[in-house]
């Protein structure tokens, strides 16, 4: 079983806690790329549009005549050739969604924990419920974080504590049911409410 060291929000080193079997994953790094490849996709939203040539608002008359110029045969201004005419290939509205299966998502997001808990970045966070100021977690920030990129994962019942940490320099929140192998990979620092291994536990007695 994976054990990680536990702060409390004062930056106070407790006792280590030891990580639930779901947090812990034997290394698959093919899967985890290919997970994170499908939450990039998804954050892009598909929405270039390039004009050709029938959509510019430029004059379709004929430029000059067609023989006894000594130039090229053209058509029209609005053709690709020219400057400010459309695109022969440009980008269009079109959404590809790429899609993981639901175990698929769940093993890459184990697959990251287990990586981030054995790179020593991912620790347990302590008492976030008794938090009332943001200057509650000035002793984390200096102790622990060191200005460093880091992620928040809170549960749902302390979700309200989000106001007091989201006008904290480089820090990332995200709910405990929306963490996913993306966010864990790409967090740097990773910070993990303890009072969301109450409930696993909870529902592994179940």
């Amino acid at each position: 079983m994976l054990k990680v060291i536990t702060y409390s929000v004062k930056g106070t080193k407790l006792e280590e806690t030891t990580l639930p079997k779901g947090f812990e994953e034997k290394e698959n790094l093919a899967l985890l790329a290919q997970a994170v490849r499908v939450y990039e996709e998804r954050s892009h939203f598909g929405m270039a549009k390039a004009k050709t040539r029938a959509e510019i608002n430029r004059t379709k008359k004929k430029w000059y005549k067609q023989k006894g110029t000594g130039g090229a045969r053209h058509g029209a201004r609005s053709a690709p050739i020219f400057v400010g005419g459309g695109s022969a290939h440009g980008p269009k509205l079109e959404r590809r969604e790429l899609t993981l299966p639901f175990k698929m998502r769940q093993k890459a997001l184990a697959v990251a924990l287990s990586l981030k808990a054995k790179a020593k970045e991912l620790v347990v966070l302590s008492g976030i419920s008794e938090v009332k100021k943001t200057t509650d977690f000035k002793g984390l920030l200096s102790k622990v974080i060191n200005d460093r990129k880091f992620t928040v994962v809170l549960t749902k019942e302390n979700a309200a504590k989000e106001r007091f940490l989201r006008n904290i320099k480089n820090v990332q929140i995200v709910s405990y049911k929306d963490m996913n192998a993306f966010v864990i990979f790409k967090g740097g620092l990773i910070l993990i409410d303890k009072d969301a291994f109450k409930k696993v536990v909870k529902e592994a007695k179940k």
